[in-house]
């Protein structure tokens, strides 16, 4: 064993900087063993320090989990509330749809109809061939429904449920040519079912088509063919159709329904290109419908002065401008599009002959991805509008492109979100914005929600279809990121934004899904009823004037992790916790499978099993719907018992504001201003044919 001995006599330095180790002097840990783990070398040095700051970095993160862990628990946990009633599906269930009294199911094979009140079974439709993916359901009256369903192909069914059966109308994009066929993206129906949309797109191109569904005429072909169509379906209830064809022929043939009606194709805008006309008096004579604003086509800019400008500016900013590839810059086009159905309102402008019904959709609300206008379409009938490409009869644009929109339950009010995270709330009954605010920090907005509507329409509303105007209008806002924001809209005052929920840290806390809950009665008044009904108590949309009953709102969020929580708007707090019945768990957390019944209150979730047997085929050929009913839940002791804005009656204002208010509504209205634009647009018209014969005229005499 080697021994170390000194030369110099033992001594203890006095301390100086130069007796410091210094970076130069790497083979130092040779000299002295008992100072070898002291100072370490280069690169060792950076690295035990890389690893130390790793260490106490995720110490931190353990310690902040904890406390925060600690702290969830001092605080009072939401109510756990358990499902009232639960059945079983035969197959998996992709889609839920509630239509009055009966709730339709999507399944792997087929479609099934059960009852709301006592979840039992009425019918099935089984194709075991036939997925269907997606579902949408109104009543008709005297207990009849359409039905719309998308299978695994991209096929829309279109039916009609009749005492307990299901009727097959028609296959609405099913071509000969399987080379020619069409995929649905998206189908929408009205509310009332009188018109339906649906979203197709090929391998090259997307269209939006809108049906008028015949409804009276269904009634009576139903009530005059019922016995056939019943003793069709129930005697084939239950039964595996191996051909398509076949069960078409055979449903149309007993069925014998009336066939709905293309009203609307509408397509894609297409890109601006230079202008074509050789003066502006040639531009002014294209315009012959009295449309002030368009989609920007009748311009007078030349290609040739788009390109000179593009190449100016490209060569003053050529240091700030990123190098893009050429096929990245080629204008794509847009193949999905978003679209609602609006009542009647001030901005579709109808002839006099056209009779316009409150409750039945009189137009649509189109914008397409990257676009930035909002296109609307009229739906009432026109002489070859179905085959040709239509112009939209209003175009409102907007700075940036339209991310997402909301109509409101009343249709009186749209919610436009942009791009550049800009939120605007439109009245159209009046025709100008109750709000337009941003969202902090530019946050890209995934979907808009409202949570406030206004009362039905009654007979003294001036415009037909537009109800009464809300003291303040709530919209829900989810950011990409997970986080909501609530926007507050009064029609008085500036509007105010909230965050509700910031972005979670734990990615399962992640949120798949939103859902509005309209209202829930907080003091019910016996002296009157309001207009609405959910479920065993009359509530009401707002405050009710007469019988003073106070509404609050709620959301329903979905997480990742398979939790679905009740939160209340006004305090961001979470009320209650929905949870399945053990070994159930949420069904595909980040797209749950779910429907909202608002006129019976009450939430269809489906759930499977979390830990399956091996000999437990019944669990794999089934799938289990939970049901939630809201009147069961003691939810009404979590609110306050005042609203933040009551409502109050046009009876109980005084003199000057009611007479304020008239006038404001009453100027809106600009009567007569539509015949003095038309006017204004002839004249305008007449003088550009008449200085065009002039110019004419005046170089017929310069030629001799």
């Amino acid at each position: 064993m080697a021994v170390y001995s000194r030369r110099h006599p033992l001594e203890i330095p006095p301390p100086s900087e130069k007796d410091w180790l210094k970076d130069q002097e790497e083979n130092f840990f040779l000299q002295d063993p008992e100072r070898k783990r002291a100072a370490l070398p280069q690169p060792f040095r950076m690295v035990n320090k890389l690893v130390m700051l790793v260490f106490e970095n995720a110490m931190e993160i353990i310690e902040r989990r904890e406390m925060l862990q600690e702290a969830q628990k001092l605080k009072s946990q939401p109510t756990k509330c358990f499902p009232a009633a639960e059945f079983q599906v035969t197959g998996r269930a992709n889609c839920l749809a509630v239509s009055g009294t009966c709730i339709f199911v999507g399944l792997s094979v087929g479609l099934a109809a059960f009852r709301v009140s006592d979840c039992r079974e009425l019918s099935a439709w089984d194709a075991a061939s036939t997925e269907i993916c997606a579902v949408r359901a109104s009543q008709l009256g005297n207990g009849r429904h359409v039905l719309l369903a998308v299978d695994e192909m991209g096929l829309v069914w279109l039916f009609c449920f009749h005492k307990e059966s299901f009727l097959l109308v028609k296959i609405l994009n099913e071509v000969e040519d399987i080379r020619m066929q069409s995929t649905c993206v998206e189908v929408v129906l009205s509310p009332g079912g009188d018109y339906t949309g649906v979203l197709l797109q090929d391998s090259t191109k997307a269209w939006l088509e809108i049906y008028q569904l015949p409804k009276e005429s269904w009634l009576k072909e139903m009530e005059k063919n019922s016995g056939a169509a019943t003793g069709l379906v129930c005697g084939e209830r239950r039964s595996s159709w191996t051909s398509v064809e076949s069960h078409v022929s055979a449903n149309n043939a007993a069925a014998k329904l009336s066939l709905p009606v293309l009203l609307l194709k509408v397509k894609p805008p297409k890109p601006i290109t230079g202008s074509s006309f050789k003066s502006p008096l040639d531009a002014l004579k294209e315009v012959d419908d009295d449309s002030m604003l368009g989609l920007g086509y009748n311009h007078l800019i030349k290609a040739s002065q788009w390109e000179l400008h593009e190449a100016i500016f490209c060569r003053t900013y050529k240091e700030y401008l990123k190098v893009v590839d050429e096929a990245e810059c080629k204008e794509k086009t847009p193949r999905h599009a978003t679209f609602h159905f609006i009542l009647p309102s001030w901005i579709l402008q109808v002839g006099p002959a056209i009779k316009v019904q409150p409750d039945v959709a009189a137009g649509i609300s189109v914008h397409w991805d990257g676009s930035h206008n909002l296109c609307f379409y009229s739906l009432h009938p026109l002489k070859e509008r179905a085959e040709s490409d239509p112009n939209p009869d209003v175009v409102w644009p907007c700075a940036a492109p339209i991310v997402c929109s909301a109509v409101s339950f009343c249709s009186r009010y749209l919610a436009l979100a942009c791009e550049d995270a800009a939120i605007a709330i439109w009245d159209k009954h009046l025709g100008y914005p109750l709000s337009v605010t941003a969202i902090p920090e530019e946050r890209r907005i995934r979907s808009l929600h409202f949570l406030q509507s206004s009362t039905a329409a009654s007979d003294e509303t001036p415009c037909p279809g537009a109800a009464p105007a809300c003291p303040m209008v709530q919209l829900l806002v989810l950011c990409t990121d997970s986080s909501f924001y609530l926007v507050k809209a009064p029609r008085t005052g500036r509007s105010s934004i909230t965050l509700l929920a910031d972005r979670p840290e734990d990615p399962d806390l992640a949120v798949s899904a939103v859902v509005p809950v309209l209202a829930l009665p907080s003091a019910v008044s016996s002296s009157a009823s309001p207009p609405h009904s959910w479920g065993r108590s009359q509530v009401h949309l707002g405050q009710d004037p007469v019988s003073n009953v106070n509404l609050l709102f709620e959301v329903l969020v979905f997480s990742w992790d398979g939790k679905l929580s009740l939160m209340n708007t006004a305090t961001s707090q979470i009320l209650c916790c929905f949870t399945t019945p053990p070994p159930h768990a949420v069904a595909s957390p980040w797209q749950p499978v779910f429907s909202m019944d608002d006129v019976n209150c009450c939430l269809l979730l489906r759930g499977d099993k979390q830990q399956q047997e091996e000999g437990d085929t019944l669990a794999h050929n089934h799938s289990t719907i939970f049901l939630f009913d809201f009147n069961s839940y003691p939810l009404k002791e979590a609110f306050p018992k005042e609203p933040d804005l009551p409502l109050k009656s046009l009876q109980n204002l005084p003199w000057m504001e009611r007479c304020k208010k008239f006038l404001c509504d009453r100027q809106q209205k600009l009567l007569g201003s539509e015949e003095e634009l038309s006017e204004y647009w002839s004249s305008l018209q007449a003088q550009a044919a008449a200085m065009d014969k002039e110019r004419v005229k005046v170089k017929g005499q310069k030629k001799p």
